[in-house]
């Protein structure tokens, strides 16, 4: 089967998600049936930048979830017969997300290996964990996995602490 590219007006015709819940601008191959890449061209003005961590902002993983679905939708919906229809993701085997980690001391692989399992668990997914290490954080951790954010940093305490005493 031949391979496609579609921008943008031609993705509508083959799929039923509209802005601003469209997260795919372009396909840059798709082989019906088999494979579909592409991406979204994000700028500052996204409507999700201006709610989720402003001052670090990302897409929400969630919402990197469905760009996928999206895209990974389109190899199906190119094969003849399927243009327009409706598609649904019922469920993900294996799917894996990946997180941020940034602590202010330097995790050994053994602390490494136990946070990666513990998570894993709690999430019940595959977790690919990017470490950083910070010592300004003064003490403890953040942890970002998509969308949820944990920060129980001594530096961020300390800002809270500071921010209260301002009001006050």
């Amino acid at each position: 089967m031949n391979k496609l590219i579609l921008d943008k007006k031609m993705i509508c015709e083959y799929q039923q998600n509209r802005d601003p819940y469209l997260f795919i601008d372009y396909a840059t191959e798709i082989v019906p049936g088999k494979s579909a890449k592409g991406y979204k061209d994000l700028n500052e003005d996204e409507w999700f930048f201006k709610v989720h961590w402003p001052n670090d902002p990302n897409m929400p993983g969630m919402l990197q979830i469905e760009a996928l679905v999206q895209m990974s939708a389109l190899s199906i919906l190119t094969l003849p017969g399927n243009k327009g229809k409706i598609m649904y993701l019922v469920s993900v085997n294996k799917g894996e997300l990946k997180a941020k980690l940034i602590s202010a001391k330097k995790l050994s692989i053994d602390e490494q290996k136990r946070i990666q399992s513990e998570l894993s668990q709690d999430f019940k997914s595959n977790l690919k964990i990017d470490y950083k290490y910070d010592p300004e954080l003064i003490a403890g951790l953040t942890i970002q996995v998509g969308s949820l954010m944990v920060d129980n940093s001594i530096k961020t305490k300390l800002k809270k602490i500071e921010k209260n005493l301002i009001e006050t």
